[in-house]
């Protein structure tokens, strides 16, 4: 596995605009006072909102508007296409969306991302045959009006404003929460989620793993930058696959006695002054501890040496590493020779 940067990712979002033509005819312009606005020579160059749809027939079945200035989404007549299943507008202006109302009832896939929505429409929740709902990188601060989506199966609210993970009682059929770049405090209210593999919670203020005990069929568990302090709570998650808990301050690798199913452990970023209590995961193929406090290459050898199925390491920024920069490669290559790469450079 090729690792990352970092697993929870903020869009980097181009601000920069394409020049837009002015109609110059080569005489002198002008000059413009600070603050002045310049009118658009061309405004017939943009499309109005309502002749953007226009293109598309009324059996369309995938409605697909991204980065186009929309501001309403009253203006798309979305009415006429009765056999509506997917409505992509990202990267658009829209402040609002009540207009999804009038969106057709079979519609499985809703993508709003990136736009300027601080509020959950209440006639989202008549789109009961919604699998898909998008609406991360908004301005939203609750989670409501959904409560009637019990068909949801991947549900994104990154990047918003919300400080409390609640509505999401009826969500048994959801497989992928993604809560990551919020101001939540606590993990809470997620006993109803059986069916949920992925669960994202990167980039908040989360201070304790708690409360995950019924996730038995949880896969992936993110929580990397937040304020953990001890791995914990991690009992019933024994078909866990992917831990990513960097950038926490974390001192002690611990708590993971019945997760053996585990096969990515990251804990990039954290204090942790020596590996311990790995030596168990014997599924584990990728180990990520850069920028920690590891010191001894005994204590790796020891550590790691039975993981037989141990691809990838990340050992960087260690003590281990800035303290021996001549001999730390050749000195990992010879401990763990199951090992293909280390710091992501193949060994061979």
């Amino acid at each position: 596995m090729t690792k990352p940067e970092e697993i929870f990712t903020n869009s980097e979002h181009e601000e920069t605009e394409a020049e837009e033509e002015t109609g110059f005819t080569g005489s002198v312009p002008p000059p413009t006072v600070q603050g002045q606005v310049i009118p658009d020579e061309n405004p017939d160059l943009i499309d109005a909102d309502e002749d953007l749809a226009a293109e598309f027939p009324d059996d369309t079945e995938y409605l697909e508007l991204v980065h186009l200035k929309i501001r309403s989404m009253d203006d798309l007549n979305l009415a006429r296409f009765k056999h509506l299943k997917g409505l992509i507008l990202r990267q658009n202006l829209l402040d609002s969306f009540g207009a999804i109302k009038y969106a057709s009832d079979e519609l499985e896939e809703l993508d709003l991302y990136d736009n300027r929505i601080k509020h959950i429409s209440s006639h989202v929740n008549d789109k009961v045959q919604l699998r898909n709902l998008d609406l991360s990188f908004n301005k939203i601060r609750n989670i409501k009006n959904i409560e009637k989506l019990t068909k949801l199966e991947n549900l994104y609210f990154v990047q918003n404003k919300i400080t409390d993970i609640v509505n999401l009682e009826t969500f048994t059929s959801l497989k992928n929460l993604e809560l990551g770049g919020n101001r939540i405090t606590q993990i809470k209210n997620l006993d109803p989620l059986v069916n949920l593999t992925e669960l994202w919670l990167a980039k908040n203020r989360i201070s304790k793993l708690e409360n995950l005990s019924t996730l038995k069929n949880l896969k992936i568990l993110s929580i990397q930058s937040n304020r953990i302090t001890k791995i914990e709570g991690l009992e019933g998650l024994e078909n866990l696959e992917e831990l990513y808990i960097s950038h926490n301050g974390i001192e002690k690798i611990e708590g993971l006695d019945k997760n053996l199913k585990l096969t990515t452990l990251d804990i990039t970023g954290n204090r942790v002054s020596k590996l311990e209590n790995l030596s168990h995961l014997k599924e584990l193929t990728d180990l990520w501890a850069s920028y920690n406090k590891i010191a001894s290459f005994a204590n790796v050898e020891d550590e790691l040496k039975d993981l037989k199925n141990l691809d990838t390491v990340y050992l960087e920024s260690n003590p281990i590493q800035t303290e021996n920069p001549t001999s730390y490669r050749r000195k990992l290559i010879m401990f763990l020779p199951q090992v293909n790469k280390i710091d992501a450079t193949y060994v061979r």
